[in-house]
Formats: C-alpha cells, structure tokens, sequence
C-alpha cells in the first residue's frame, strides 16, 4: 500500500513538473520588415492547427507551445510567406522573422465560390474566378467598393449617371454588359438584398435593379471573389453573368483608423452655391477593430462617415441649339441670347450629386462547442443625397410665369422674383427673373443581417443560416412647383418612395465522401416583399410635381412572393489532375412556377500544374424582380426641349390587358465558358477564357411608345389620352440575345528591380458580339398603332452602352517604406442613338464615345510603423470621354456633311451643351477629371 502511494505521488510530482514546464514553455520574438521595422498586426500560425497570433505595436508575438517541435507560418498583406521550423524547450524560445516585401498570391487562396463541395484554390478552379485583397481594392483611391471594382475589374463596368435624380443614391453596374439585374451578390457567401430603386434613366442599366455595392465600407472587406460563369445552379436566380461574393474581415488583427479626404482639379459655376465650389470635394473616416476571445472567437466591426460635395460639370451652352429649342421670333432669341451672354451656363447644375453617407458593419463568430461554431454579421447604411433637375430658365415655356418669391422652403430657396401671371410671349415679363431650379433629396437605408451555425461530423459538413435585408428609399422634391395648381402650389413635395426586403434560410451539407469523391446538396427559402409608398397629393396630382412626379395613391402596393430552392452538387476527381463538377437545382415561385436548371464543368492539369484546362457548360434562369412586375408611375424626362410625361403600366394593369402585353415570366440562359490557365514560373501566371451567353425571353424595359401621327382611335391612343400621357412604357419578356466574348488575366509579381520588387498586371474583356437576336416581341396593339417595344435608342443602349473592350494594365513597385503603383486603364468605344433629343435622324447616325486611357498614379509611405500616408491621382492626364456623330448609312453620312446640321444635332443631344461632355445617355467613363485623393491609415 506505501508503496501504491509512493508510486502515486512520483507521478503527481512528475506530471505537475511537466505541466508547470509546458506552461512555462513558449517560443517569442519579433516580426520585421527588410529594414529592420517591426509590423504590426502580422500573423504567426502553427501549420495544422488553429493556434495563432498576431503581433503588437512593435512587432512583437508570444505564443504558448508545449515542449517539441513545430512548424510556424509567418505571414503579412503585402510581404511573402514565410514558414519556419521550431524546436521548442523548457522556457522561452526566441524566433526573429524578417518578411520578404511582395504582392500576396491570391491565386493560393481557397475561394469560396464556384463549386459547393470542396473549396478549392483559384489554380484547382474548373471555373474562373479573380480574387482580390483589401489592398487591392484601396489602391485605386476610390471613395466607394463599386468605383473601386471599376478600376480593377475589365468585365465590371459602373459609371454616375449624367442625369441623377434617385441615381444619386446608388449608380447601376454590370458584369459583361448583362446589367445589374444578372449578377449575384453575396457577403460571406450568403444572399445580399437589392436595392428598392428601379433604374429608368436612359443610361446603362436601365430598366433593371441591383445591390447597392457602395454600401459596404472597403475597409471591412477581407477579399472579393468573382466567379465570371453563370451559376444559376448552385445559387439561383440572377447568377447569369456571374457571382460577386464580398468576404468581410474576420479574426481581429489590429485597430486602424483611417482620415480620407479628396477634390477633383475643376469645378463650374454654381448657380446655387453649393460647398466646394462644384468641385466634389469629399471627406471621410473610417475605424477598423475588433476583438479575439477563446480559441475561436472574433468580433470585428467597421464605423465609415462619409461626405461627398457635389462636382458641377455644366456645359456651355450653344445659343444656336438653345434658339431652335425655345425661340420662335426675335424678341425671344434676342431675350435668349441676351440671357446666355450674362449665364453661359443657363445656371445649370449637373455633374454629380451631394452625398452624405454612414456605415457600420460588424462581422463576428465563436465556437459553441458540440453545437458547432456560429458565425454572424450585421451592415447598416444610411444615405442622405441632394441634386439638382435642370436650371429652368425664363424662356423655358413649360414653366415661365409659374412661381414667386418664396420664403418657406427650410432656407433652400433658389427662386427669385417672378410674375404670378400666366404671361403672354413677351420677353419683357422677365426682368429681373432669373429661373429656378428644382432639387431631388433622396433618403436611403440599406440593411442586411446573417446568423447561422456550421460544424462537422463524422466527415459531414453543415451550414444553417437565416439572413434578413432591406433597402429603403423616400424621396423630396423641393423648389419647384405643380403647374397645375398654379399660383396655389407648394414648393416643396413628397413624392413617394419604395422598399424592398428579403428573409433567406439556407441549408447546406457536404461530404467527402472518399478523398476523389464528394457531395453537397441543400436548400434556400426566401420571401420577398416590395413596397411603394405613394407621394402627397399635390406631387402628382394634375401633371404632377414639376421635374418629379410623385406616386399616386393607387399605384401604392405591397407586393410579396415566396420560393424555395433545392441543389445536389457532385465532383468526381477521376484523377490528380482531371476533375469533372455537376449541380441540378430546381426552384418554386409562388407566382409564376418552376424553373429547374445544371451546370457542367471540369478542368485538366498538365505538366505539374503548369496547363490548365478548363470548361462549362450551363443552363441557369432569372426570375423577373418584383419591381419590374409590380412597378407603376408617371416619370418626367427631357424630349426635343421640354419635359414630357411617360406612364409605366405594370403587366397586371388594365392598359396592360388592352395593349395584350403578357405576364412576366423568368429569363432562361444557357452559358457555355473554356479556358486556359498559363502557371510557366511561380510568380508568374496567365489565363484566357471564351465565354458564350444566350438569353431567352430576355425581360426589357420598353422604349416609350407613342401613337402614329393622326392616330386618334386605338387602344393606345385612348390610354395615354386617359392619362394625359406623351407615350408609354412597359416590362415584356420580348427579346432574345447572344453575348460572345473573351477575358484576358496576366500576373507577373515579385520582379527585382534595384533595392525593391515589382508587380506586373494586364487584365481585359473583350465583347465579340452583344446582340439582339431575331425581332422584338411586339404585342399586335402596338404594332397596330405603329410602335415597337424596342426602338434604335433602347437596341443601341442594350448592345453598345458599355465599352467594346476594355483593359487595365498596371504596374506596382515596393520599396521597404515607400509603395508606388501607375495604373492604366483603356476604355473602349460605346455608342448611342438618342431618338428622344435627336429626332427620327438618329436612326441613321450614332453618337460614338472614343477609345480613351485613364491613368492613375498611386503613391503609399510608411511614415512610421503604425502611420501610413496614401496619395492617389487619379486621371492624371485629366482625361475627359470625347465623343463625336457618326453615319451609319448614306442618309445619315449625307446629313453630316452640313456642319450647320451637325452642329445642331449635337446641341440637341447635350441639351444644347449643358451635358455636352456625356450626352443624356453617359459614357465609358466618369466626367470628373483629375481626382486627388488622400488618406492616413493609423494603426493601433
């Protein structure tokens, strides 16, 4: 029995001894850069496991190790990877580690998109994805995610709008020229909402709604991933183009508070006096922090304050064009010319809107032992926005004679004295009166929240989550007047607004089920609701508030609707290097049906990884929004000099029946993508995919429909003299089209140049056909009336309204403290016909946007290990779209020949030079200019 005891008692002693060594036991040090500076927030990793650190304001780490020996992975945004081996004894053992400064390898990463069995790198990919990094994305020196995709993305395209209006509040986007609608958004791989706004400028875009990308702050992403294939399959509707999915920032390294500010070299003349002098200046804030508790927790969270001042870019006006739009007779022009010599401008006020915006975005996770690990995030966006309608001179006959002095409009009043009669054509009515101008304010929330639990057993992986978003928009319309209620009228309008939002449960399950075979299949369930709040009666009632009319209360709706959507998805690696992915998913829609959609791929590896082959092949679907169903309003919009009232009548509507416009149903795609990847040396990797994608039953936003000169019996007719209409409008399933084209991705990093490193980087798209195939689906009724659904304008603005080509080639150079990185972006042509300005001649001439390079010049400096000061230029060359007429047959080349004809035509499409540098319909690219922008990162 003593002897049990003793032998008890040397073993407590010696497992006491073994646990006070291995807890006394730890390996220490200190991360560098090649000068020697220790960086701050760089992560130490014990390979295999999820033990890990960062390091502290000094570059200093301490890590907890039992005794043995151990492999540490030493890594940092912007330097190589670095692992080394450790033996580590009693006590503390010490590791200095200096980092290679170098671009990361992002095509290492394991990405989250492409396949729901086994993530893969992009390298193992049967698909194309492009992976880009926080640093990637902040050195454009953009002020939003959107603009910043812009500059390093060839196939996404975005651009303000030349008229604002609710744009202002977010601008529409698109991946290979499919528009908004038909790109997926995802935030950690789950659903994003769109947005309530419904886009109706006759811009890119038009007709359909999107996310709101500006929405999340730059500084709580982590990386984006875009898949460029359809993946209707494995994520359902409105992945045709292709899936952005934002991965938001997780374990807490550091804190950084960031100080932005900005201007733009030019600014116009402001006839309202709005901060900054039209030039666009912009400021802003942003924190980044956070917190790691247990073994895996993490809180991680971003506050951002914005403000964006408006960039006024108003054009001369071209009194020649400004005289056949309004004059008549001499005392007019001479009124005309007299007024344009004092205001060159017409006191426009067009560029960009003013933006004032917040954002808070917390993404967090812990592990709740045998329940799994949960995971969640929340974003909250609010945006405050003005601009302005166009400056309605004295001589603009719509509305002279409407308004007086007026005092009561919150010290925003911008009209000055004026008669309150309703004046004959005398000039002389005017003295003294200068104009008006109407404001557009816009107030947006954006809302989205996920929580969810994933964990493993027995090899099964599962993910359970619920997500909820919104997006609300309420509008005002100030300074302006309702001329139907004449001198009565306020100045001051609620027009309305909408809302959309969404709940979304997902199920997810996969398993590997031998080491070259798994599987995953799951579900999605998502409720949508769309709402439109009606405006005050005085916004639209008669015509209507003057620049915006308001909602009328029976257009008023909440609409909602329910699917559910079930997936199986299975790859078989028949060997290493030969891998062969299918998914099937059907859905349910409550209101128009089923809709059950694959997707083949596979990819071939050769010579060590050095070849990469790659395919698609897909057949995918886009239910039709709820706002393109459910839609219904009166817009204004500017037409041969005056501002015309068109009708969208939503497809469960009256007029809809009687012109025999359709229901709704959804677009069917069929997408067929190959592709080779090029890795010939380590640091340098090249790749080109040919993509091919039909729409069937594609849905469109109609051109305005108008009846046939003399035309006073048909159905048409009656409906817009029901609705004191000028034309009107409509959704329709009615065209097919083909988008052929080619996506280019060229890296080259790590180069030795003198005391630092290069990077090399050429990436671009190329659109060998985007196309309308066949003749629009026109109803008989319109067709009876003489009308289309598609004329030139919208034909041309579908096909050609985004660039041809596009290509961004850059260069970044490191250098111990200092970075600096030169980026050049080509932007091919684009086109327009403008029926509503130009008149029937522009079915015979084009407005061609000539191929331009815009130039940025990004310079970073570490002013001490924990401060960073970043100077952007961007459009160093103050590069602006140049665009010119061009015939496309003899009747239009003929036309042109007269200077004096074209001249007016180009006045007519720029309203006479106030938009002379985009048109009415925009450009490749922004307006703005030279941009200056700078920011002090601060870490802590």
């Amino acid at each position: 029995m003593k002897l049990c005891i003793k032998h008890l008692l040397t073993a407590a002693l010696l497992l006491v001894g073994l646990l006070s060594m291995a807890q006394r036991s730890k390996v220490a040090g200190q991360i560098t850069d090649n000068s020697g500076e220790g960086l701050i927030g760089a992560a130490v990793q014990v390979q295999g496991t999820s033990n890990g650190t960062v390091t502290d304001a000094d570059g200093m780490y301490e890590l907890g190790l039992s005794v043995g020996t151990y492999t540490l992975e030493f890594s940092f945004i912007g330097y190589e990877t670095t692992t080394r081996s450790v033996t580590v004894g009693s006590g503390t053992t010490t590791l200095n580690v200096a980092l290679e400064s170098g671009a990361t390898d992002l095509t290492e990463v394991v990405v989250s998109v492409g396949s729901r069995t086994s993530q893969r790198t992009i390298t193992d990919s049967a698909v194309p994805i492009d992976v880009f990094g926080q640093s990637d994305l902040k050195s454009t020196t953009q002020n939003s995610f959107d603009k910043a995709l812009q500059y390093r993305v060839p196939s996404f395209n975005t651009v303000n709008t030349p008229v604002n209006d609710a744009t202002t509040l977010l601008d529409p986007y698109e991946i290979r020229n499919l528009g908004p609608s038909r790109t997926l958004i995802l935030v950690n791989g789950k659903r994003k909402n769109t947005s309530a706004l419904l886009y109706v400028q006759f811009s890119p875009g038009r007709g359909e709604t999107g996310a709101d990308l500006s929405a999340i702050p730059v500084d709580a992403i982590k990386r984006v991933e875009i898949l460029r294939d359809g993946a209707s399959a494995q994520y359902g509707s409105d992945a045709i183009a292709g899936v952005i999915n934002v991965i938001l920032k997780d374990r807490y390294d550091y804190s950084t508070l960031t100080f932005r500010a900005g201007t733009t070299t030019s600014g116009g003349e402001d006839f309202v006096k709005r901060p900054g002098n039209g030039r666009g200046d912009t400021y802003g804030v942003s924190l980044n922090s956070g917190s790691n508790f247990g073994q895996k927790g993490y809180i991680n969270y971003t506050i951002d304050l914005s403000q964006q001042n408006s960039a006024v870019r108003s054009g001369i006006i071209d009194v020649p064009t400004e005289i056949a739009t309004f004059g008549g007779f001499p005392e007019q022009d001479q009124f005309i010319t007299s007024y344009l010599n004092d205001h060159p401008t017409g006191n426009n006020v067009n560029g960009t809107g003013e933006i004032t915006a917040g954002k808070f975005l917390l993404n967090a996770g812990f592990s709740a032992g045998n329940l799994g690990d949960v995971y969640g995030n929340l974003a909250v966006v609010t945006k405050k926005v003005e601009s302005f309608a166009n400056f309605r001179t004295p001589y603009w006959r719509q509305d002279r004679g409407l308004l007086h002095s007026r005092t009561d409009n919150g010290g925003k009043n911008y009209i000055t004295e004026a008669t309150l009669a309703f004046p004959e054509d005398d000039p002389a009515i005017y003295a003294g009166y200068l104009g008006y101008v109407p404001t557009f304010e816009g107030d947006l929330t954006d809302y989205t929240a996920t929580v969810g639990v994933e964990d493993e057993h027995n090899g099964w992986k599962h993910d359970v989550s619920l997500t909820i978003g919104g997006n609300k928009q309420l509008y005002s319309v100030n300074n302006t007047v309702n001329r139907g209620l004449g001198i009565s009228s306020p100045i001051s309008f609620k027009p309305g607004g909408y809302s959309f939002n969404h709940i979304v449960s997902n199920l997810d399950v996969s398993k590997d089920i031998t080491d070259a075979f798994g599987i995953a299949f799951g579900a999605e369930a998502r409720s949508e609701t769309y709402q439109i709040f009606a405006g005050n009666e005085a916004s639209y009632i008669g015509e209507g508030a003057n620049s915006f009319p308001g909602i009328r209360e029976e257009n008023a709706t909440t609409n909602s609707r329910f699917n559910l959507g079930l997936y199986f998805d299975a790859r078989f690696d028949v060997s290493p290097n030969f891998l062969i992915n299918g998914t099937v998913r059907s859905e349910n829609y409550s209101d128009f049906g089923n809709a059950t959609v694959w997707k083949l791929s596979s990819r071939y590896k050769m010579l060590e990884d050095k070849i990469i082959l790659r395919g698609s092949v897909s057949t995918g679907f886009r239910a039709p929004s709820l706002h393109q169903i459910y839609a219904q309003s009166t817009q204004a919009s500017f037409a041969g000099g005056t501002i015309v009232l068109s009708g969208l009548f939503n497809n469960l509507s009256a007029a809809a029946r009687q012109l025999e416009i359709p229901k709704l149903t959804p677009e069917k795609s069929t997408n067929i993508s190959v592709g080779v990847g090029l890795n010939p040396a380590k640091n340098f990797n090249v790749s080109l995919d040919y993509y091919n994608i039909n729409i069937k039953d594609r849905i469109v936003y109609s051109s305005s429909i108008r009846t046939a000169e003399g035309d006073s019996t048909s159905n048409l007719y009656q409906i817009l003299k029901a609705g004191d209409l000028e034309s009107v409008q409509f959704f329709i399933n009615g065209v097919e089209t083909q988008t052929d084209g080619l996506d280019f991705v060229a890296n080259y990093r790590n180069i030795g140049v003198g005391p630092g490193k290069m990077g090399i980087s050429l990436s671009g798209n190329y659109t060998i056909k985007n196309e309308i195939v066949g003749t629009p689906a026109d109803p008989k009724p319109i067709k009876d009336a003489g009308g289309t659904i598609l004329n030139n304008q919208i034909v041309s603005l579908m096909e050609e309204g985004r660039p041809l080509y596009k290509a961004i080639l850059g260069f970044d150079y490191n250098m111990g403290k200092l970075t600096v990185g030169l980026y050049n972006t080509l932007f091919g042509p684009t086109k327009f016909q403008d029926l509503d300005n130009g008149g029937s001649i522009m079915n015979h001439i084009k407005a061609e946007f000539d191929p331009a390079v815009v130039t940025d010049l990004v310079v970073s400096y570490d002013i001490t290990k924990k401060a960073t000061f970043t100077l952007g230029i961007n459009n160093i060359l103050n590069v602006l779209p140049k665009w010119d007429l061009v015939g496309i047959d003899q009747t239009g080349k003929d036309y042109l020949k007269n200077e004096a004809d074209k001249s007016l035509l180009r006045g007519f499409l720029g309203f006479s030079g106030r938009y002379d540098v985009l048109g009415y319909n925009g450009s490749q690219f922004s307006q703005l200019g030279t941009m200056i922008n700078g920011n002090l990162s601060i870490k802590f």
